[in-house]
């Protein structure tokens, strides 16, 4: 098994392996049929993961071979986009398949009285409840952060059949809670908090005593559920959501309540550092990488597993992440060039931002390839009922990337992908074919001056060439008019907009 990987990994390096798939500029056309066995679909989020953080997009420093593996046998996405810059919102497209200037969730807030995220209404569109009708079981394990307990957002609600995780994000913070929901019920974890070691009503902040780590048992809470659908022969939708490689926010003022041995981590909470224990690096950077190293280990247990139960060539995986690396927590991106050649980070509305690796790896049906489609977390709700033969709302802004998976020539493009950001003075984002469009400082003023990037000859956004093309400037307002509307919330509205 060791040889074989070596050699899968040797394959990437020298890119023989996968090849560049070009992508159809045809029209929106007949809707795919599904496939004749619909796949199992597992789909599982990093939280807070870079652009740069896996081997396969460049990283150096950080091993991720099973991941790498699976990019080299599978489709490897150079231009995909999260819903947004933080959790919540991005969380929210993804879920609904509506951008950022349509959804209802569109910013990190919490009701001062529960300490939850604001509930989404009834109505939206769900992608679980969908996946339900075509037959599917349906589980979300790990972090939620759309919704408190018995609103019409909570998981159950909202279309899951089987949840365990955190339903707060604020909670998520906490890789050792002493407590984590099963369906509508806490359940206790071992791990032993005190009042000083809170930070909210929820839990975040730190444990005193560690017993569990939660990403290990959203783990193993996985490997049970698939384990009980495969049995049961049922098509089955899992949801993983990690909270790693995302930081404990409060860990930093509350670090002298953490068990001695863990201090030195900071806010990157691992059980240990694996193989970087002995690296000339500081604590929270050496805990960033064995936090990724780890969750790619499970992964690929998590592949195996799947071979072992006869699924794997019916089993759709596909991994992301929900925005770009933060610096958080004592962790320093720029030591591992996470965001790789793109500019900004966590809460940029730069390709740093929103710019988030994504792998599809479904053996026998995805061939090898890299492809350049320009794709976002909206088009996951239209990708996933195209496969298994739903219709999807109509209100929804996504495209099937369905073709583009299976390899077929008629893919829909968007005419332009759009992102509406709430924190620090307001921002706004257009992606229009090579051109990238950004906005900031625009909450007071709606007509902040737009910021122009030829993204096929400048990446890394360092050359604002606004001045040189008004035609275009003018295009990507237009389109940020038409894609902006005010929110149902008015705390994620734009001044001029309440």
């Amino acid at each position: 098994m060791h040889a074989r990987l070596l050699s899968l990994l040797l394959c990437l390096a020298v890119a023989g392996c996968a090849t560049e798939r070009p992508v159809d500029n045809g029209t929106e056309g007949e809707p795919l049929s599904a496939t004749p066995t619909p796949p199992n679909i597992i789909y599982i989020l990093a939280d807070d993961l870079g652009y740069g953080d896996l081997g396969s997009y460049g990283q150096k420093l950080i091993a991720t071979p099973n991941l790498d593996a699976m990019a080299v046998n599978g489709l490897r996405f150079t231009d995909h986009y999260a819903g947004s810059t933080v959790c919540a919102p991005s969380r929210c497209v993804l879920m609904t398949g509506k951008h950022t200037g349509r959804c209802f969730t569109r910013g990190n807030y919490h009701d001062k009285e529960t300490g939850y995220t604001i509930a989404m209404p009834e109505g939206e569109p769900s992608l679980p409840r969908l996946l339900q009708s075509a037959g599917y079981q349906t589980a979300c394990i790990g972090k939620w952060g759309l919704g408190p307990p018995n609103s019409a957002s909570d998981p159950n609600t909202f279309g899951f059949d089987f949840f365990y995780g955190f339903l707060d994000q604020r909670h998520a913070h906490n890789h050792y809670p002493d407590y984590l929901w099963r369906n509508d019920k806490k359940e206790l974890t071992g791990n032993i908090m005190t009042d000083e070691s809170r930070a909210s009503i929820l839990g975040a902040g730190v444990a005193v005593e560690r017993k569990a780590y939660a990403n290990d048992l959203f783990f193993e809470e996985s490997t049970q559920w698939i384990d009980k659908q495969a049995k049961d022969g049922k098509p089955f939708f899992l949801y993983l959501a990690l909270t790693v490689p995302h930081a404990n926010n409060e860990a930093n003022r509350l670090v002298k309540h953490m068990p001695k041995g863990a201090q030195e981590q900071r806010g990157q909470e691992v059980p240990d550092f694996g193989p970087y224990a002995d690296k000339d690096w500081t604590g929270p950077n050496k805990g960033q990488a064995a936090m990724i190293t780890r969750f790619d280990k499970q992964i690929g247990e998590l592949s195996k597993q799947l071979e072992g139960l006869g699924v794997a060539d019916n089993t759709l995986i596909i991994f992301t992440s929900d925005n770009g690396p933060h610096a958080e927590g004592g962790n320093q991106p720029a030591f591992f060039d996470a965001n790789g050649p793109l500019r900004g980070i966590k809460r940029d509305l730069y390709e740093g931002g929103i710019r988030v690796p994504m792998i599809a790896y479904w053996p026998g049906k995805i061939a090898p390839a890299v492809t350049d489609h320009i794709s976002s977390f909206e088009d996951i709700l239209p990708t996933f009922t195209d496969l298994v033969g739903v219709e999807a709302p109509a209100q929804i802004t996504g495209i099937s990337f369905a073709p583009t998976l299976l390899g077929e020539g008629n893919q829909a493009k968007h005419d332009y992908l759009y992102w509406a950001f709430y924190e620090q003075g307001g921002k706004q984002a257009v992606r229009l074919g090579k051109w990238k469009g950004v906005r900031i400082k625009v909450a007071k003023n709606e007509n902040a001056p737009i910021q122009l990037y030829d993204l096929s000859n400048d990446l890394g956004e360092q050359n604002d060439i606004a001045k040189d093309h008004p035609g275009i400037i003018a295009q990507i307002k237009t389109m940020m008019e038409q894609a902006q509307t005010p929110a149902t919330f008015e705390r994620w509205r734009y001044e001029w907009e309440k």
